[in-house]
């Protein structure tokens, strides 16, 4: 008896110690989350705010209201927030496609090619890589300037133009998926006759589900949340203006007290294609991963 009761003492205290830890850990966790969780639910709290004014000494607002809302689609004679919206929307999906197709069709040719000048091109991408893009702003405006894309309907191509013409450099992370997928899958296909575009097609991007998902939604981003590129070449051309630059301009001086409330609503409006495009794409990430277990 008194043998099984000085065994049993250890494991309850070894136990004790493991919730202790868990609880604890648990505990740092709720807060993190809370504290991460707290900016959105107080741009949410002000976009629904029925009281004017950029501060206030509360955090929750006297009177809840969708009129804020309202106001952003239907007060457009000083910022156009529908219109910028639409900008923004055209110009990422646009270059989005553009994007996907350049940075996978890099990242394949790296991965499965050998062709001459092959690691000095990697490694001038990785080098290129390491300095900021708006570095370069200043000359591709005057590059823009020059073939007549600075005003008008040009300024969307013009932006397009930026977001997906150097994607390809990018193709480091996409590289190193495709190498994960045994080369003997597309040695396989080349010996029944498919030549390496229905090599990539049919074979490897089925494959790569993962990569892909994550390649449209970065190359969707960007352009979503630019606002360097777009101030330099967009500049005071409000007909054009994407929605950063439109809810830059919300916080200036003179329209800070009476556009506050709305710059939420817009916020809020702005983080919803994001999610949706996150939520639909995840099923095709996991769907990926599965397979990839599985092959």
């Amino acid at each position: 008896m008194s043998s099984a009761k000085v065994s049993k003492r250890p494991m309850t205290a070894g136990r004790a110690k493991k919730i202790a830890k868990n609880s604890l850990v648990h505990i740092i966790l709720a807060i993190l989350v809370v504290i991460w969780l707290f900016p959105i639910f107080w741009i949410i709290m002000t976009s629904l705010r029925g009281e004017s004014g950029a501060y206030t000494a509360y955090f929750f607002p006297k009177e809840l209201t969708f009129n804020n809302y309202k106001r952003l689609f239907t007060e457009t004679t000083l910022l156009n927030f529908p219109r910028a919206f639409i900008n923004t929307l055209i110009i990422s999906v646009f270059s989005c496609l553009i994007s996907t197709v350049f940075v996978l069709s890099v990242s394949y040719c790296m991965s499965r090619l050998r062709f001459r000048m092959r690691k000095a091109f990697m490694n001038l991408a990785m080098i290129l890589g390491l300095f900021p893009a708006f570095m370069s702003m200043v000359a591709v405006y005057f590059i823009l300037k020059a073939v007549g894309l600075t005003e008008g309907s040009g300024l969307r191509i013009a932006l397009i133009l930026i977001y997906s013409a150097g994607s390809g450099v990018g193709f480091y992370i996409a590289k190193g998926f495709f190498d994960t997928v045994p080369k003997s899958l597309s040695e396989a296909a080349i010996l029944d006759g498919c030549n390496q575009f229905q090599v990539f097609y049919k074979i490897i991007l089925p494959l790569s589900k993962p990569i892909v998902v994550y390649t449209i939604l970065t190359a969707f981003l960007a352009p979503w949340l630019d606002f360097v590129f777009v101030r330099v070449i967009v500049g005071p051309k409000d007909k054009y203006w994407t929605v950063s630059l439109l809810l830059y301009n919300m916080l200036e001086k003179e329209f800070v007290n009476g556009w506050f409330t709305r710059w939420a609503a817009a916020a809020v409006i702005v983080s919803i294609p994001i999610s949706i495009l996150f939520v639909f794409m995840q099923k095709f990430y996991v769907d990926g991963l599965t397979g990839a277990v599985k092959g």
